[in-house]
C-alpha cells in the first residue's frame, strides 16, 4: 500500500478483479484481512471490518462494479435471500427489493459505497 498525498495509507479496490458480490468480498478480504483465518462473508461483515481501517480508498474501474453490482444483481441478492427465508427478514427484503423495482432502492454499489462513506477514517475515492 502506498500514501496519498495526506500520508495516510492508499488502498486501491480494483473493480476489474470482480464481478459479483462473492468476487468483491474476496478482493476486500484479500486487500483487508491477509493474516486472518476468515474471510468477508456479509455486507456486515464488510462494515465490520472497516472499523480497523485508517486508510483512504480509490476503487478503480468503479464504473464496471456499478454496472456489475448493479440492478440485476441486487435483485438476485434479494430474491436468493426471501427463497432462504429464515434467518433473513423476508418482509423487510420484500420491502427493499420493492423499492428496488419502483426505482427508489440502492442497488449493491450503492449499499457498498454507502457503508464505506459511513467511516469517518476512510475517503473513498471513486476512480
Amino acid at each position: 500500500m502506498k500514501k496519498g498525498i495526506n500520508n495516510k495509507k492508499m488502498t486501491v479496490i480494483n473493480g476489474g478483479h470482480f464481478s459479483d458480490l462473492e468476487g468483491f468480498y474476496e478482493e476486500i478480504s484479500q486487500l483487508f484481512m491477509k493474516d486472518e483465518d476468515w474471510k468477508v462473508g456479509t455486507l456486515d461483515g464488510f462494515d465490520d471490518i472497516l472499523y480497523g481501517v485508517d486508510s483512504d480508498i480509490t476503487w478503480k474501474d468503479s464504473e464496471k462494479s456499478k454496472e456489475d453490482l448493479g440492478f440485476d444483481l441486487t435483485k438476485e441478492f434479494y430474491e436468493n435471500k426471501i427463497r432462504i427465508g429464515k434467518p433473513f427478514n423476508v418482509d423487510l427484503i420484500k420491502q427493499k427489493l420493492g423499492d428496488l423495482m419502483d426505482g427508489k432502492g440502492q442497488t449493491l454499489f450503492e449499499i457498498l459505497v454507502e457503508i464505506i462513506e459511513s467511516h469517518q477514517n476512510i475517503k473513498l475515492i471513486l476512480d
